[in-house]
């Protein structure tokens, strides 16, 4: 039993490293590099923010939150559009010109 479940993990951490690999050659992969890569700047930004918002919330004034909140809103409408942005263009390009036969 435990076997087989250490086999499972095993299985999908050679998956995930073979498609995190993929991303940085010119195999196919099932990840998107644009996508990692904002992905991971999103977080670390998150936790910049957050750390900043408990080391200081004590003397933080209402302007201070505010324009934290401002940041946090601007950078998820970024994000919205940019997605948006991108399956508006990738949904015209992968249609088939329709063949005459």
């Amino acid at each position: 039993m435990m076997e087989s479940k250490i086999k499972f993990w095993k299985d999908r951490m050679y998956w995930l490293g073979k498609e995190l690999l993929g991303i940085y050659t010119s195999k196919s992969s099932f990840f998107s590099k644009k996508r990692l890569e904002s992905s991971i700047a999103f977080i670390i930004g998150q936790w910049g923010m957050i750390y900043w918002l408990i080391e200081n919330h004590s003397e933080a004034t209402s302007s201070d939150i505010a324009l934290w909140a401002g940041i946090e809103f601007a950078i998820s409408g970024y994000i919205l559009a940019e997605i948006q942005k991108e399956k508006k263009t990738n949904g015209t390009n992968d249609q088939e010109t329709p063949t005459q036969e």
